[in-house]
């Protein structure tokens, strides 16, 4: 999947590079950063510019990254430090999860206008790949790579290049290959290298009608998850389960992502929408476009259509809530980082939702300021919009405190001026300035660090039998599911789920988390618990999906029975009493 910045770049190989603050067009050498025209809600009218280098980008990344360690480790050392150690058991580093780096696919034909195809491989191979074992590195980090080691992009790298663009990446395993088509045989060949260990796996071919280009594709993943002991079973139910693409909507969408401007973009992903209606990265890639060309509305429209349940729904909360908030719409704003923040603790997101709610007139915007120095305590900008908030609230001596820390890390015009018209004792009291907003999303760096603690963990964890280990996972998902990271924790109970399908406490927790998004999913696994062990947990969330679907003297019974498990539970005696309010309400049917 490609990441855009959302304004089209000048150059496809520098298009990559998020800028910290603001989204600019960039040049051919630089990106414009910080203290920037959105930032101050007006993005046409800040002189102010900070070049990010491509150097400074990659450290902006990897602080991040060791930030972002901060949420992720509490979690897992928990979970660790109160797991059993078998006797004599050492810390093991085995990897339980890998990064994968797909090249695009060479054509060997002579057959004109196919080109394209050697970019939809890492396209479509991506979808298939990508999972909690496998994190496929997505094409702008890929046009990153060979930026970085001054490789064209028209190049046809050498089996060594592909390697030194693979320890760049920190990929595991590479995927290279090629195609033919002989005007009635389409043919596709692939090979796994295996980075840590330099090897090549012997070649995968697989070959049908060139309309059947979606099947071969999804044939051969297959072939590479098996390659690495990951398939996850039989071979005709793997490609029986690809949801079939028109190769008109395939090609549309590939040359859209290929093309060099917006309008051929914009023409292109529209079409591929035409012909596919579900295309929901061609409804991302034209959000994201019209949101970087300022045209908040139609960015709107497009992003608001990609389900919550998509692969890609992420990233469109993300810009979703960018375009809302730009359009002044800030409840969609807010709607959209709140379900962004549950799934992704991006410091980012913890901002913008701070933003977000401070123009609202919330008091909880405070403590997503806090919670983003926390995790990123020398980002200028959230000492910024903390002080702003701070000064809004009445603590003048608190803002005061955190524009001097933000000035100690570097000079601050606006920062300057808001402190010296604290310090001034002015009548009237100062106006407060416009927080800043982030608009830099990066995904793959908080999953390429989640990776690496889960192979961290898993080591030690893989010693344990099958229902200890399970039992680690399900005390990290209730961990992930108190911090409100309903994503993080649904892998982890899925996990549970897999390695121990009797533990009760793993159907519970997902049952728990299913509860918001899929009504049947969360009954099937509550009743699953309840077979297995009954527990509150498993019967509250039983008795809100009959609530929710006006079945109230159901939802009372399973209360009740909560209630009889633990007679002092807070949420079992709020819910009855909730049932009870809704029953005094609800009509009487005539006789």
């Amino acid at each position: 999947m490609e990441r855009e910045t959302g304004i089209e770049p000048a150059t496809s190989s520098l298009g990559s590079w998020r800028s910290t603050t603001e989204l600019l067009p960039p040049s051919e050498t630089q990106i414009i950063s910080p203290v920037a025209r959105f930032a101050h809600g007006d993005p046409s009218q800040d002189k102010r510019t900070v070049v990010c280098s491509t150097r400074s980008c990659v450290a902006y990344n990897l602080l991040i990254l060791k930030k972002l360690a901060g949420i992720l480790w509490f979690a897992v050392l928990s979970a660790l430090a109160m797991a059993p150690r078998a006797p004599g058991q050492q810390a093991d580093s085995a990897r339980t999860s890998h990064i994968l780096l797909i090249m695009p696919f060479e054509n060997a034909s002579n057959v004109p206008g196919i080109d394209w195809i050697g970019e939809a491989f890492p396209e479509v191979l991506s979808n298939r790949l990508n999972s909690s074992s496998l994190l496929v590195v997505d094409r702008s980090e890929r046009l990153s790579a060979f930026d970085r080691l001054g490789i064209p992009l028209v190049a046809k790298p050498t089996r060594a290049t592909v390697y030194q663009i693979a320890q760049q990446m920190d990929a595991d395993y590479v995927i290279v290959g090629h195609y033919n088509f002989d005007g009635s045989t389409f043919t596709a060949a692939a090979q796994v290298m295996d980075t840590d260990h330099l090897r090549l796996s012997p070649e995968f071919k697989e070959a049908g009608p060139l309309t059947d280009l979606v099947t071969i594709q999804a044939t051969l993943a297959w072939d590479v998850l098996n390659a690495i002991n990951l398939a996850p079973g039989p071979k005709d139910r793997f490609v029986s389960q690809v949801h079939p693409v028109r190769l008109d909507a395939l090609e549309n969408y590939i040359r859209g992502v290929l093309a060099g401007n917006a309008p051929e973009k914009i023409k292109r992903f529209k079409e591929a929408i035409r012909l596919e209606p579900g295309h929901t990265l061609a409804m991302l890639h034209l959000g994201k476009i019209y949101y970087g060309s300022h045209e908040f509305e139609p960015a709107i429209t497009w992003l608001a259509k990609i389900p919550n349940n998509d692969p890609n729904t992420n990233e469109a909360h993300f810009y979703l809530g960018l375009a809302a908030f730009y359009a002044g719409q800030m409840d969609k704003a807010e709607t959209a980082f709140r379900f962004l923040v549950t799934r992704l603790p991006l410091t980012e997101v913890y901002n913008n939702l701070g933003v977000v709610v401070g123009r609202r007139g919330e008091k909880r915007a405070r403590s997503y300021f806090e919670k983003s120095i926390q995790i990123h305590p020398n980002d200028p900008d959230y000492h910024f919009n903390l002080a702003i908030e701070l000064y809004r609230e009445g603590d003048t001596p608190g803002a005061i405190r955190q524009l001097r820390e933000l000035l100690a890390m570097q000079p601050d015009a606006d920062a300057r001026s808001f402190l010296d018209s604290l310090n001034s004792n002015a009548q009237p009291p100062p106006h407060a300035p416009v927080e800043r907003i982030k608009v830099n999303y990066d995904e793959s760096s908080f999953r390429q660090l989640s990776l690496e603690i889960e192979n961290a963990s898993e080591g030690r964890l893989q010693k344990m039998d099958a229902a200890s280990h399970a039992a680690a996972h399900v005390q990290r998902g209730h961990q992930f599911l108190d911090q409100g990271l309903t994503g993080e924790a649904e892998r982890q109970f899925r996990e549970a789920v897999l390695l121990d399908p009797t533990n009760a406490g793993a159907h519970a927790g997902l049952a728990a988390v299913l509860e918001t998004q899929d009504n049947v999913g969360a009954r099937n696994e509550a009743q699953a618990s309840l077979r297995l062990n009954p527990s509150v947990e498993a019967f509250l969330v039983l008795a809100r999906l009959d609530m929710a679907e006006k079945h109230l003297s159901t939802a009372e019974q399973n209360v009740d029975r909560a209630l009889a498990l633990e007679p002092a539970n807070a949420a079992a005696t709020s819910l009855k009493h909730d049932i009870a309010e809704a029953s005094a309400i609800k009509p009487k049917t005539r006789r």
